[in-house]
């Protein structure tokens, strides 16, 4: 199932992974020291162009009923929105920013353009997610309590419903993230009373609101006669961003080389353990620079979830370092191209539909899912100063059977 032993499935010896986390601590070391004007400068002339794609968008919707001035307004709007959403809000809030010490681009003042609260998800995006990475029954992002994307999570005839789950999250997916924080399986599980959850929701209801009051009463109030458009493209700028965040987190989360955790491999983990897991449990997608920037630079997930803190413009020049770093150590460095990624983990949603006795692979083997046993037949690694690490593990493995 899940991997239990983090060091037998890389491959690695303890030796190895203390030195691969002081290499990866070098290159934080790095980078905050060199951050400065050109990164301060950068992400002000991305909140600039955020306002004036919003400015320009909602502009052409007040001053023009045409339907290319409506389809400009939609663009310009849905483009704002993304921005705001992935390289704006989810990097300030993670205080990728506060270096500068400047109160508008801090982590405790932002207040993000999305259903959820900030104050929120800190707590469950920053913390939860980001300390337990994909360890199964810890990080409740691993299928966000309404998918099976694992076979740890025993299938129930509720599941069955998967790929629909799955559409209805991509579409209400700014409500999903804010509902999120509930944590329904705390609750069945008596781990968080009802008193806490009435009061959370007090919180998301008051943000819920204003984000529902702004895009569909207020704007739309302010256009005037066109408000039948206004509101029309307040939707479908949301629906176009709420796709575009689901598909970037999916495409960072559940493709093939993502890989899932036990508690055990968490109970006594390492610095080492800790960067060797967010490494292993996250992938990368090819971008360009403009989709990079479209998509929060979250085309770097692996950066992200091991330096989620450093300003989300270097994470192109970290990748290169990190990668370097993969390669020495014979590990895999997960990406691919954007429809690749994300056909992968829809089509782990769809098939964890089904019942495993309908499904070809092991639980051990599963392209989603792989753990230490699938080695279980071979002979242990020697430690000699000869690297045998998980592709060459891999490699072997494909080349016996062949």
């Amino acid at each position: 199932m899940a991997i239990t032993d983090i060091k037998a499935y890389a491959h690695l010896s303890p030796q190895d992974v203390e030195d691969l986390a002081a290499e990866l601590d070098a290159i934080r070391a790095d980078i905050e020291e060199s951050r400065g004007e050109r990164d301060a400068r950068y992400i002000r002339r991305a909140i600039q162009l955020q306002r004036g794609l919003a400015a320009f968008g909602r502009l052409a919707l007040f001053a023009s009923s045409s339907r290319i001035a409506r389809l400009a307004g939609i663009a310009s709007l849905a483009s704002a929105k993304i921005i705001e959403n992935m390289e704006l809000g989810h990097n300030i809030i993670h205080g990728q920013w506060d270096w500068m010490n400047d109160p508008e681009i801090h982590s405790t003042e932002w207040e993000w353009d999305t259903a959820c609260p900030s104050s929120q998800w800190k707590h469950s995006h920053n913390f939860v997610h980001h300390k337990y990475t994909n360890v199964v029954g810890l990080d409740s992002d691993v299928g966000y309590g309404i998918m099976r994307v694992t076979r740890d999570h025993r299938w129930a005839p509720w599941m069955i419903g998967n790929p629909v789950y799955n559409l209805l999250l991509g579409t209400l997916f700014q409500w999903g993230v804010a509902l999120h924080h509930v944590e329904t399986d705390k609750i069945r599980k008596k781990e968080k009373t009802w008193a806490e959850a009435r009061k959370d929701l007090r919180i998301m209801g008051t943000k819920m609101g204003k984000q529902a009051g702004k895009d569909y009463i207020v704007f739309p109030a302010l256009a005037g006669s066109n408000w039948k458009h206004t509101l029309k493209a307040n939707a479908i700028a949301n629906l176009i961003r709420n796709y575009w965040a689901y598909m970037v987190i999916f495409c960072g989360h559940f493709p093939d080389g993502a890989e899932k955790f036990t508690r055990e491999s968490f109970e006594e983990e390492t610095r080492g353990e800790w960067y060797l897991r967010q490494m292993l449990g996250s992938a990368n997608f090819n971008a360009g620079p403009i989709m990079a920037f479209m998509s929060g630079n979250l085309c770097y997930q692996i950066e992200h979830h091991l330096f989620p803190d450093l300003p989300s413009n270097r994470y192109a020049e970290i990748g290169v370092r990190v990668r370097a770093v993969c390669e020495k150590y014979d590990l895999p460095y997960t990406t691919g191209p954007l429809l690749r990624q994300y056909w992968q983990s829809f089509w782990t949603i769809f098939k964890l539909a089904l019942p495993d006795k309908w499904l070809r692979r092991t639980s051990d083997d599963a392209p989603e899912t792989h753990s230490e046993k699938k080695f279980s037949g071979e002979t242990p690694p020697e430690f000699d100063g000869k690297r045998y690490g998980l592709r060459s593990a891999l490699n072997g493995r494909r080349a016996a059977a062949a």
